[in-house]
Order: C-alpha cells, then structure tokens, then sequence
C-alpha cells in the first residue's frame, strides 16, 4: 500500500474542495499548482475527493514519474477533508491519510496524529 512506502517526513496535502473526478495526471497536476500553490515534483503527495464523496485519488511523484491512485467507495462515503471556508488545502500525516483511505470519519477533521518531529525537542546531552 501507499502509505507502508511513505515516510513521517513526506507531506501530504487535502485539496481543500470538492474536484472534478474525470481528471488524470495533467488535470489534478494543474489543480496541486495553480489552486494549491504546490509542486507536484518536489515529493509531496496530493489528495483529492469528488463531490459524492464515494472517489478519492492520490497523486504523488515517487522519483521516476507520477503515480495516481484511486479508490472507489461501494459503501458509505469519505470524510470531507474540506473545512466549511479559507484554506486552500488541509495538511494531514501519512497516518492520517492511510486513515482516510480506510474510512474512518475523523480523517481530516482533526489532528490525530502527534505533531512533527523536531529536533530542538530533543533533550539530548542536556545536563548530561
């Protein structure tokens, strides 16, 4: 699966409004640049949902060329990963998005994982 390939440190961006479904690579590219303000080349990974909320594609650049997946609901619907108004895109873990693609209602909605690793957290040779 995507996510068991993926690591912590990838980024992973929720457009932050329904998209149209028919489109493939070059239309969900043009979507991360000029509505996202993204660069599809740079590694980070992409998702979009229809409308109906039952479609939901992943694009992402794995080094050699652009991947799209999709997966199709035949029950139930996504999580709207949207808020009700502002952002142009919701940020979510690799977690979060391995969550969503399995269904679970709360992907998207909140944070569910821990915040980002840093590495001023550290308390290493701190008064050691």
């Amino acid at each position: 699966m995507l996510t068991q390939t993926l690591t912590r440190a990838v980024r992973v961006f929720a457009c932050a409004g329904p998209v149209d479904m028919r489109q493939g690579f070059d239309g969900l590219s043009a979507a991360v640049e000029q509505q996202l303000g993204g660069q599809v080349l740079q590694g980070d990974v992409f998702l979009f949902v229809g409308r109906s909320r039952r479609l939901a594609k992943v694009l992402y650049f794995d080094g050699t060329g652009l991947v799209l997946l999709t997966k199709r609901l035949f029950q139930g619907r996504f999580a709207r990963p949207w808020p009700e108004a502002g952002e142009a895109s919701v940020e979510l873990t690799v977690s979060e998005l391995s969550l969503f693609l399995e269904g679970c209602e709360l992907a998207g909605r909140w944070k569910l994982s821990p915040p980002p690793f840093e590495e001023k957290t550290l308390a290493v040779g701190a008064g050691l």
